[in-house]
C-alpha cells in the first residue's frame, strides 16, 4: 500500500511537470518576446512548479491527496502566468488578457483544494504548507506583472513572503506556526484580488493604483502583527524556562 501511494504521489509530481513543459513550451511559442526573454520566462515558470512537485517527493512517507492534486493544478496555472508576466517585467510591454484569465483561476481554486482537504479527511500540515507556499507564488508573479504596469514597489507585495520566511532561518522561532485569524486569511486573499484587479484590461488607472496601494500596507501590517506575536512568545518561554531554572537551582552549602 505503502508502495502504491508513492508511486501516486510520484506521478501526480511528474504530471504537473509535464503540464507544464507542453503549455509553458506552446505560450512561450506563441508569444515569444525573442530567445533570451523566452529562457526566463520559462526558467521562472519551471521554478514555480518544481517547487511545489519537489516538495511533494519530499515528504516521508511519500503521499499525494485529491487536494494536493488541486494544488498542483493551481502550481501549473501560476507557472504559466510567470511564462507571461516575466518578460513583461524587463520589457514594460502591455500583459496578455489571458495572465488575468489564468491568475484568476488559480485564485478561485485556492477556495476549493481546502475544502476537498476537509471533506476528504486529509487535510495536513504538509498540505497547508504547500498551498500557503503557491498562493505566495501566486501573488509574487502577479506582483511581476503589475510592476510593468504600475511600478516596480508592487514587487514588495510579493516579495514579503518571502523575506519573512528568509528571517526565518536567521530567527527560528519565526518559523513556529500562529494561531489561526481570520484577519490574516482575509488580508492574504486581499492581495492577489488588489493585484488582478489591477491588470484586468479597461480597469481606470486610479483604481488599477488604488488597490495594489491598500493591500501592500495591509500585508505589511499582517507580517508585523506576526513577528511581534512570535517574538512575544520566544521572550515567554524564555522566561518561563529562566523561572524554572532557578525553581530547580540547589540552594548553596551551609
Amino acid at each position: 500500500m505503502k508502495s502504491r501511494t508513492a508511486e501516486h504521489a510520484s506521478a501526480d509530481a511528474i504530471a504537473a511537470v509535464a503540464a507544464y513543459a507542453v503549455a509553458g513550451s506552446w505560450l512561450a511559442a506563441v508569444h515569444s518576446p525573442g530567445l533570451g526573454l523566452l529562457s526566463v520566462g520559462l526558467g521562472a515558470g519551471a521554478v514555480v512548479i518544481g517547487g511545489p512537485a519537489a516538495s511533494l517527493l519530499r515528504r516521508h512517507p511519500r503521499y499525494s491527496t485529491p487536494a494536493d492534486r488541486v494544488t498542483l493544478l493551481r502550481a501549473v496555472l501560476v507557472s504559466l502566468c510567470a511564462v507571461l508576466a516575466v518578460p513583461v517585467l524587463f520589457t514594460g510591454s502591455p500583459h496578455d488578457p489571458l495572465l488575468v484569465v489564468m491568475g484568476a483561476a488559480a485564485f478561485l481554486l485556492d477556495a476549493v483544494d481546502g475544502a476537498v482537504a476537509r471533506r476528504t479527511g486529509t487535510a495536513s500540515a504538509a498540505g497547508a504548507r504547500l498551498d500557503t507556499a503557491t498562493d505566495a507564488a501566486l501573488v509574487l508573479v502577479l506582483s511581476a506583472a503589475a510592476a510593468a504596469a504600475i511600478g516596480p514597489w508592487t514587487l514588495g507585495i510579493g516579495a514579503l513572503y518571502y523575506v519573512f520566511v528568509a528571517a526565518g532561518r536567521f530567527r527560528p522561532h519565526l518559523r513556529a506556526p500562529v494561531p489561526s485569524s481570520k484577519a490574516r486569511k482575509a488580508i492574504g486573499a486581499f492581495q492577489p484580488f488588489a493585484l488582478l484587479l489591477a491588470l484586468t484590461p479597461g480597469i481606470p488607472p486610479v483604481l488599477a493604483c488604488a488597490a495594489p496601494a491598500v493591500a501592500f500596507p495591509l500585508l505589511m501590517f499582517s507580517f508585523a502583527r506576526d513577528v511581534v506575536e512570535l517574538e512575544r512568545r520566544r521572550e515567554g518561554q524564555r522566561g518561563l524556562s529562566g523561572r524554572e531554572g532557578r525553581a530547580v537551582r540547589p540552594a548553596p552549602p551551609r
